[in-house]
């Protein structure tokens, strides 16, 4: 190496080093004071893209922890719900135990209020929790949770399905809608006990309070074979999609799984009338083909169409009377409408059974006499109510709603499970998340985060480069000075 002034490669040595050794102090103490080993992009550009993928990731679990909790939560809150709804089923079954007892001596209809009471509530509280016909939860829903590997949307979401009907508890939702434990009802024969297999012509025919009459007929078909408790769940369907209110809560059940009686249960004056029964009809026995409330008072008369004028007075329980006159040229049915629009305010009412006969009915005790004038109308019947027929399957509508409670337990119990299982999902999701959390944080850390001991030594390290690289260049600047020597010779 030449002795030279004009360029000094020693102090351009000793000041490129002195320039690495600050860089590398200030990147210590960048790292020390920061607490991380990554602060610019330049400092690991690769493995700040991958410590960045697990930031991301863990940002989104933090979230879809807490929407996994909101969700619990409101789960919660329906399981509470539900649990209530299960103690009025409890009430529901005990009122409807005590009225199906034939020795019961108190008074049926105090009975029903309370039963009729509970059923409101519990559409209420169906409503609260949002399962009810329409409800806010009364559908498929998912919760976005997120994680790492997620080949596609779904698996980053738990979801749940409490949609449809079998998932609503309202009275409706349950099968308890129309149900009552006053005294109507009535109890056919047995029911098929293999299956069902050929088809049975029902007609229904109602009088509501306002004296209107509603009357349906329709063919229910097997189709394929099904279980008697199948084809009364048909019927009660078809019934049920009628208009609201139209048919008296008039539903079908089995009264138990022994005798596989069927039970006709309905809150108000009805007729039900069945075709001819054979060995596989829902209804195999042989029964009366016009089944009315027998619960009630009742009398099933003819009438003919009017041809001359006369009347008849109707006197009820509380010895209210009406007297109802008939010109000489109605039809029977025009005969029974009249009846309807004159008898309905006194508690008594009239369905039709066929163009000729028609089934009088009360809840009470009533009496009727005609004048016994013309050739038609009222003329030549004798007017027959007896209390005993009061005493004809009571209980019947008890029972029905007997039935109609214990399929109501199963039915909640199943919507209790699914509520239940969607809280053990989340639950799962949540421990899963948490998981992912903390192995993410610290996949992230070992990449991201500064090793705060060997920085600490890098540091002294740097600070002991810098003072030598200083000294080795005030050496070096003063190198040239050597030169003066050989100029003083």
């Amino acid at each position: 190496m030449s002795f030279t002034i004009q360029t000094n490669v020693s102090s351009l040595i000793a000041q490129e080093n002195l320039r690495v050794n600050n860089d590398f102090q200030a990147r210590t103490i960048s790292r020390l004071t920061s607490g991380y080993r990554i602060n610019s992009s330049g400092d690991d550009a690769a493995g700040l893209a991958v410590a960045n993928k697990f930031r991301s990731d863990v940002a989104e679990l933090l979230q879809g922890v807490r929407n996994a909790n909101d969700g619990l939560s409101q789960l919660q809150i329906v399981d509470g719900g539900l649990k209530n709804i299960s103690l009025s089923l409890d009430r529901l079954k005990t009122l409807a135990t005590q009225s199906a007892s034939a020795t019961f001596t108190g008074n049926r209809a105090i009975v029903n209020e309370e039963y009729q009471q509970l059923l409101t509530e519990i559409d209420r509280q169906a409503a609260n929790v949002g399962l009810n016909t329409g409800g806010r939860y009364n559908k498929s829903m998912s919760v976005y949770i997120g994680g790492a590997g997620i080949s596609s949307a779904a698996n980053a979401k738990v979801s749940f399905d409490l949609s449809g009907a079998a998932n609503r508890v309202d009275s409706t939702g349950l099968n308890l809608s129309g149900s009552s434990v006053g005294a109507s009802g009535v109890e056919l024969g047995n029911a098929q006990t293999g299956y069902v297999t050929t088809q049975q012509t029902f007609t229904i025919a109602t009088v509501d309070s306002s004296g209107v009459a509603t009357s349906s007929t329709f063919v229910y078909t097997a189709g394929a074979t099904v279980t008697a408790q199948q084809a009364i769940n048909d019927l009660n369907a078809q019934i049920a999609s009628w208009a609201p209110g139209s048919y008296q809560g008039i539903s079908f059940a089995l009264k138990d799984g022994t005798t596989q009686k069927v039970v006709i249960g309905g809150n108000g004056a009805f007729l039900v009338i069945a075709d001819a029964a054979d060995a596989t009809d829902l209804v195999t026995s042989a029964i009366t083909t016009q089944v009315s409330n027998k619960a009630w008072h009742w009398d099933e008369v003819t009438l003919a169409a009017a041809t001359g004028a006369h009347s008849a007075t109707f006197t009820n329980a509380a010895g209210q009377t009406r007297t109802i006159s008939i010109a000489g040229t109605e039809t029977v049915t025009q005969i029974v409408n009249a009846l309807n629009t004159s008898l309905g305010a006194v508690g008594i009412y009239a369905v039709q059974r066929s163009a000729t006969e028609v089934s009088l009915q009360s809840a009470s005790t009533f009496s009727w006499a005609h004048d016994g004038s013309g050739d038609g109308g009222f003329t030549g019947l004798t007017p027959s109510v007896t209390a005993a027929d009061a005493t004809l399957a009571v209980g019947a509508a008890a029972e029905l709603a007997l039935a109609k409670v214990s399929g109501a337990v199963t039915l909640l119990g199943g919507v209790q499970g699914r509520v239940g299982a969607a809280q053990n999902k989340l639950q799962y999701a949540i421990q899963l998340a948490q998981a992912q959390i903390n192995n993410f944080s610290a996949a992230e850390s070992r990449i991201r985060d500064a090793d705060m001991a060997m920085e600490a030594a890098n540091l002294t390290k740097s600070q002991v480069l810098q003072q030598a690289s200083l000294a080795a260049l005030a050496q070096a600047n003063t190198a040239p000075q050597a030169v003066l020597t050989l100029l003083r010779g």
